[in-house]
């Protein structure tokens, strides 16, 4: 694929089967209004011998990713992956360029994005995904709004605007802020970088367990533990795990670990009760200290607890008093994370019966330290 190409990939309704290109306007399945999943087509497996002397980035692993030849990119991924304990290994993605995950995801909506020309990109977030939105698109030369809910951490906010994006401050919750952006998303020439409801996104997030497959040598842990509000990370490890096992790189599923705060943790709550979605009338959020999970309806949950299920995996909740303390130990331990990256730490932190892989996906510098800590 040239540098200006479009994929010749096609977006795909996962639950109604309704189909259209990459350069179709609509951001959503007109028919149920849900997220696109992708349909890529015959993917090649990633030889690990054929790795060597590649570029040290995410987009080493060209044969699984939708697009190729990127113009925008940062120097994203490949980050380390140390041991915690004897049985944990963090893997750190508070390294990335704008200091969280979410970068592994943003670069491909923006190299999507740089791609099709649009008049603008609009994003929402809670603060990482809209962070690293703006950097790639001011890396691409590609206008940016990001819509933030009220509350979001002034240093998150502070980054955005940094990056030359217009910022938006929505009052009410991470369900209003949506709303806000999804009503611009409709305006003509206009580029809905969401990380939820578009599928590259997630063909990003994958790159996360390629890269643990290929520090192992050609192996996973026994589980993979990710922290759960929209499930972006959990559904791109769960199309990494499939991928290798399809190509016959693997010989098992890793058991997918969903972490939610307990304060929001709508689908903890149904996976518990044997269900498939979301309750039409779930718990009211509460406050948490883990601002980038505490999503109350994400779009995707039905594709989320199938993930978890299919890997013979389970959900974990954790409380405030837990992420405080988890806060204080990685940072005695060298790593100083931000509350919603050290709840997987705070969740499998003690376990000892399998090898867990563990992200430290954002930076202590994006909330600081968690008010009422000792």
């Amino acid at each position: 694929m040239s540098d200006s190409s479009l994929p010749t990939a096609a977006y795909f309704c996962p639950l109604d089967g309704s189909r259209a290109g990459i350069t179709a306007p609509g951001w959503c399945c007109p028919v149920c209004k849900g997220p696109w999943d992708l349909d890529t087509g015959a993917t090649r497996p990633v030889g690990l011998g054929s790795l060597s002397g590649r570029v040290n980035s995410l987009w080493r692993y060209e044969e699984a990713l939708p697009l190729s030849g990127p113009a925008v990119s940062l120097g994203e991924g490949r980050t380390p992956l140390v041991p915690l304990t004897e049985r944990v290994s963090a893997k750190l993605d508070f390294l990335m360029p704008t200091l969280s995950f979410k970068d592994r995801g943003a670069v491909m909506l923006a190299e999507l994005a740089r791609r099709l020309s649009p008049e603008r990109v609009v994003a929402d977030s809670s603060g990482n995904a809209g962070t690293a939105v703006a950097a790639y698109c001011a890396r691409a030369g590609l206008p940016c709004t990001v819509y933030v809910p009220e509350g979001t951490s002034p240093k998150k906010t502070e980054q955005i605007r940094a990056h030359g994006a217009r910022l938006v401050t929505v009052p009410g919750g991470r369900e209003a802020t949506a709303s806000a952006a999804r009503a611009a998303a409709d305006t003509p020439g206009t580029f809905y970088a969401s990380h939820v409801f578009n599928p590259f996104f997630l063909h990003g997030t994958k790159t996360y367990v390629y890269e643990i497959w290929e520090d192992l040598g050609g192996t996973l842990p026994d589980a993979i533990a990710v922290p759960v509000g929209n499930g972006t990370l959990l559904l791109g490890a769960a199309l990494a795990t499939s991928e290798l096992l399809a190509h016959g790189l693997i010989d098992r599923l890793p058991a997918l670990i969903a972490v939610q705060a307990e304060a929001v943790s709508p689908l903890a709550a149904a996976f518990r009760a044997g269900d498939d979605e979301l309750s039409a009338a779930p718990e009211p959020a509460r406050p948490t200290l883990a601002e980038g999970i505490a999503i109350p309806r994400p779009p995707r949950a039905r594709q989320i607890l199938a993930a978890v299920r299919e890997s013979g995996g389970t959900f974990l909740t954790v409380t405030e008093d837990r992420i405080r303390v988890a806060q204080r130990d990685l940072a005695a331990r060298g790593f100083f994370v931000e509350t919603t990256g050290v709840a997987c730490w705070a969740a499998v932190g003690a376990e000892t019966d399998r090898s867990v892989v563990v992200p430290l996906c954002g930076a202590g510098l994006k909330t600081g330290l968690a008010p009422g800590s000792p």
